[in-house]
């Protein structure tokens, strides 16, 4: 088990796995991670988060030896049927003038790396008012397994399930210390299984993505909760029974958070059944259009981010 309290799976599947990127998370990531003033091109501009996202997926590639690569994309960072069920979700992250803030210096990074994944033949899919994370859900019950997804996001734990051999690959602290974590992971780190994640997050709240929870409710209480009433349903019926052996505080919180934990658990829940485009996930063994990829590359000082992804698609993946 490493530090962060995830262990390894036993009896992995022989095949190869899916790789699922979330690549939001795996961009902002890079865009911090690496400064400006390391990767630029020849007339100035910043292409940090380009170098930093073709170098997660070469280490990837390399060290989890997939088949098959998806990248997923936001369409919508913020639907609106998430937002009319809890407003205050992801509100703090709302520009001004409306849209997400991101930094001015990212997003012109975003359509260069889309090229460059085009160039390669590597799919990047997304879907009209769903999340990268909906992508990434419906991807791995649609997808032959075994999967990995791979993500920062905190969410993405309740994708994880062993007996579709799904598996997370977090990257809290990095794709180099990336944790490989299964359902006894998440129990680890949580005290909750990974189908129950989504309750567990309802009842504690996330402030980054403006989720309130219980006022007074924390990650051990939401455990011991769900450990004893099995999850929201069980609790909420639980509140109607006198004897159910509340604290007269507690269950004054729950009750109080009623309308709330009516509607979180849907917000919180990665969708499973997103409209996909037909695609391929093959991992190609060389570059789809390499005359292009070598026209990005010089263009914008890429050359050996892109030289290292495609050495490592092009290794002996056995």
């Amino acid at each position: 088990m490493s530090s962060e309290g995830c262990a390894t799976l036993v009896g992995v599947a022989h095949r190869p796995p899916i790789l699922l990127i979330d690549s939001p998370s795996l961009y902002f990531r890079a865009y911090f991670g690496i400064p400006e003033s390391a990767a630029r091109t020849d007339d100035g501009q910043p292409v940090n988060a380009v170098r930093g996202f073709l170098d997660m997926l070469a280490q990837l590639v390399r060290t989890r030896r997939p088949d098959r690569m998806v990248c997923a994309l936001d369409y919508d960072w913020r639907p609106a049927w998430r937002v009319e069920l809890l407003p205050s979700y992801k509100a703090h992250r709302v520009a001004p003038e409306g849209g997400e803030v991101v930094p001015d210096t990212l997003s012109p990074q975003v359509p260069m790396i889309l090229e460059v994944l085009d160039a390669l033949g590597i799919p990047a899919v997304g879907a009209d008012g769903y999340e990268a994370d909906d992508v990434l859900g419906t991807l791995s019950v649609t997808q032959p397994g075994p999967a990995e997804v791979v993500s920062g996001d905190r969410d993405l734990f309740q994708l994880v399930d062993d007996d579709r051999q799904v598996r997370l690959l977090y990257v809290g602290r990095g794709v180099a210390k990336l944790d490989d974590c299964d359902d006894a992971a998440v129990r680890g780190r949580y005290g909750v299984p990974a189908d129950r994640y989504a309750d567990f997050a309802a009842l504690r709240g996330d402030p980054s993505d403006g989720l309130p929870g219980v006022p007074g409710v924390g990650e051990k209480t939401a455990a011991r909760l769900i450990e004893r009433y099995g999850g929201l349903d069980g609790i909420l019926a639980a509140l109607d029974d006198p004897g159910s052996g509340f604290a007269p505080g507690l269950r004054g919180k729950l009750d109080a958070a009623r309308d709330y934990l009516a509607v979180a658990p849907t917000v919180v829940r990665v969708a499973t059944d997103v409209p996909l485009p037909e695609l391929s996930a093959a991992l190609p063994t060389s570059p789809a259009d390499p005359d292009r990829l070598l026209d990005l590359a010089q263009r914008w000082n890429l050359a050996g981010s892109c030289r290292r992804l495609v050495d490592a698609l092009a290794a002996p993946r056995t």
